[in-house]
């Protein structure tokens, strides 16, 4: 069992100021894996100071030594990389394959395409007789989930420090190893200290002390709208900038010209990737009704074709869901569609024939969904797909719209078609005929999704502040 009992605090790893331990449980085994400290409002203090004062020296480093720390730490992360892809799946369940070719990949990404931004950036430009400068916003507080880790870190991380900034880091408890071995990989890299600081730890004692802290200059979260609620208020006080990424429910609209086989089966392996915890999975899939049966068939077909089983084993697509809580949730949930009268296509409750060990649910469609169903509304974070009927677009629209949510979207039709529709859902990123990710496009939401980017030169931004020097160019 792996211990990883310090923090990385100002360059170094030292001890947490109250001894206080926890067990990391692999999701496939519920078996500890691991164990982690858990830290206090005492080690973030230290390392606040630590980014503080670190912040005085790295916000005035030049851009071309930042791209030069930026590409070390990615030289170093790429020696590390199959450590990286196996910790996540064994400490959240992501099956071998996706951990290397999705979860540790966009480790890589996102460096990548942060160093390239960089390298372009205009920080200073010339309006009349003002100058207008971009600049470093200070301390930087990062708080990231456990459902796509590493992404969710180096999309944080890797802009903040090409920008200037300092940071302190409370990845999940849930799956702390991959933010452990990153730290190995910045410690290695150079990062100079202070820079980075890493302090495992829980919500209420570390996540809190972190958004409410008066010497960290913005928080940024990732996890779910109820979380975020109390990160936003805790930071409140100190008027702190707040970029958050939060839950969502996001709506897949099949159109009647759409390839129907494609666009159904794409939806439904949409969500069982990552076992459906993903928060702009498109777990709601909108179908016209004189194609509801044929939809059905083939997302029964497709979701019956999943291999759900062991994280390491050949040909597992979908794994564990990531802890018992997690389980519990989606098996009440699951339960509910069932008692509010959704019509069970495939799935339930319950583990999967042949398991019966680990977290893993049995992937689940319901079709004859309508928008006032608790699994339409919720969001379940697991493999479940609720298959809604609509008779014209208009009402799709409608039903893609009435939500509090507002993370992605998804249309599938003729291109032109799919365009005009995709333009009328409320949400921060569409998804145009099953098209993936974009590393230069925005990533965030409407409503209760969120506020704030995060991916690309729009992410990029997040961390700078605007200075006007007014006259700086007059005659």
């Amino acid at each position: 069992m792996k211990e990883c009992l310090k923090f990385y605090i100002n360059g170094e790893w030292v001890d947490p100021a109250e001894k206080k331990t926890l067990d990391v449980i692999n999701p496939a085994t519920e078996e500890p894996c691991a164990k982690i400290s858990i830290g206090s409002k005492k080690d973030v203090d230290k390392a606040v100071a630590a980014a503080k004062k670190a912040f005085e020296t790295f916000s005035k480093t030049s851009v071309e030594e930042r791209i030069a720390l930026l590409s070390k730490i990615m030289e170093v992360y790429q020696s590390r990389y199959g450590e990286i892809a196996e910790a996540i799946s064994m400490e959240m369940g992501a099956p071998a394959k996706l951990s290397q070719v999705a979860q540790a990949a966009m480790g890589l990404a996102h460096l990548g395409t942060t160093i390239e931004i960089l390298k372009n950036y205009k920080f200073e430009e010339q309006r009349g007789t003002t100058t207008l400068r971009k600049e470093p916003i200070g301390v930087c507080g990062f708080i990231t989930p456990w459902n796509w880790p590493v992404n969710q870190i180096m999309c944080k991380v890797a802009p903040a420090i090409a920008a200037g900034c300092t940071m302190v880091l409370k990845p999940s408890e849930e799956a702390p190893i991959n933010a452990y071995l990153i730290a190995e990989i910045f410690d290695a890299a150079g990062v100079p200290k202070g820079v980075f600081n890493l302090v495992n730890g829980d919500g209420p004692g570390v996540g809190a002390a972190i958004s409410s802290h008066p010497d960290v200059d913005m928080v940024s979260f990732t996890g779910s709208t109820r979380a975020g609620i109390l990160v936003a208020k805790a930071a409140a006080d100190t008027v702190k900038r707040v970029a958050q990424e939060l839950g969502g429910k996001s709506p897949n609209i099949i159109l009647d010209d759409a390839d129907l086989q494609k666009a159904v089966s794409g939806g439904i392996m949409g969500v069982m990737q990552n076992s459906g915890q993903s928060c702009n999975a498109p777990t709601r899939m909108l179908v016209p009704a004189g194609k509801h049966d044929e939809a059905v068939k083939i997302a029964k077909a497709t979701a019956e074709s999943v291999k759900v089983g062991d994280p390491n084993a050949e040909g597992t697509v979908m794994g564990p869901v990531v802890n018992e809580v997690q389980f519990n949730k989606i098996q009440a949930l699951i339960q509910k569609g069932i008692d509010e009268g959704a019509t069970l296509v495939t799935g339930g409750t319950g583990r999967p024939d042949g398991l019966n060990k680990g977290f893993y649910v049995r992937p689940t469609v319901f079709a004859g969904v309508t928008n006032d169903m608790t699994i339409a509304r919720e969001e379940i974070f697991g493999p479940v797909v609720a298959i809604m009927p609509y008779k014209t677009e208009e009402e799709a629209i409608g039903i893609a719209n009435d939500t509090v949510y507002g993370l992605s979207g998804y249309v599938q039709g003729e291109p032109a078609h799919a365009n005009k529709v995709a333009a009328q859902i409320r949400a921060g990123q569409i998804h145009v005929n099953g098209a993936g990710p974009d590393l230069n496009a925005p990533f965030g939401g409407y409503k209760q999704s969120g506020n704030g980017r995060e991916w690309g030169p729009m992410g990029f931004e997040e961390f700078l502040e605007t200075k006007a020097v007014l006259g700086a160019n007059a005659a």
